[in-house]
């Protein structure tokens, strides 16, 4: 038994071999980070993360946005909106920005994540030293003025079931680490509040 156990230790080597997220980061000439950003719908989530990656590429700096268009069309396809499913959603987005993180890419990830023990995980997954939660608090007025794809019409009219804001709840961020009003500051201001918190981590 003894020299078995000796001999498995020896099966999966590779990992001590593997190159560190220190070597990465030494390549990369940046730190890996998780922007976090939650809100409802409609917010604004996505359109600021797509400027910042914007930013940041110009800057020289590699950066990967996760959303619901491109999470939820590939590995999160055959998961609903059930609870359980919500959170398996996160639970996913989360593990595999993790791999993003550890790699040194900087991730912006836009999901409503719409309670705080969902927002928790994320960050326990990712490591809290390395998630930055940035709340777009556009109130729901607007976000449901802006509709731009008619969700909260069909929301309002039955059609779509447990649509947050309307007939499912959203938590209010706890502690953020940023809080952004697009009703009230520009996409410029937006971004510029978010770049300078990245470009904090860097420093």
């Amino acid at each position: 038994m003894k020299e078995e156990t000796q001999n498995t230790r020896h099966v999966y080597p590779i990992f001590d071999k593997m190159m560190t997220r220190a070597d990465k980061e030494r390549l990369l000439k940046q730190h890996g980070l998780m922007v976090w950003f939650t809100g409802l719908s409609g917010s604004g989530k996505s359109t600021i993360a797509i400027a910042v990656e914007r930013e940041l590429h110009r800057r020289g700096l590699l950066c990967r946005i996760l959303d619901g268009d491109n999470i939820r069309s590939g590995i999160n396809n055959n998961l609903g909106f059930s609870p359980e499913d919500r959170v398996e959603n996160i639970r996913r987005i989360a593990e595999v920005g993790k791999l993003f993180v550890d790699t040194g890419i900087i991730t912006l990830a836009a999901f409503i994540s719409p309670n705080n023990a969902l927002r928790r995980m994320a960050a326990e997954i990712i490591g809290r030293e390395d998630f930055v939660e940035v709340y777009v608090s556009t109130p729901i007025e607007v976000c449901e003025r802006r509709d731009v794809k008619g969700l909260y019409a069909k929301a309002r009219k039955g059609e779509i079931k447990e649509f947050t804001g309307i007939s499912a709840p959203f938590e209010v961020p706890e502690h953020p680490d940023l809080s952004l009003d697009t009703s009230v500051l520009s996409l410029e201001e937006s971004v510029n509040q978010v770049l300078g918190m990245i470009l904090a981590h860097h420093s």
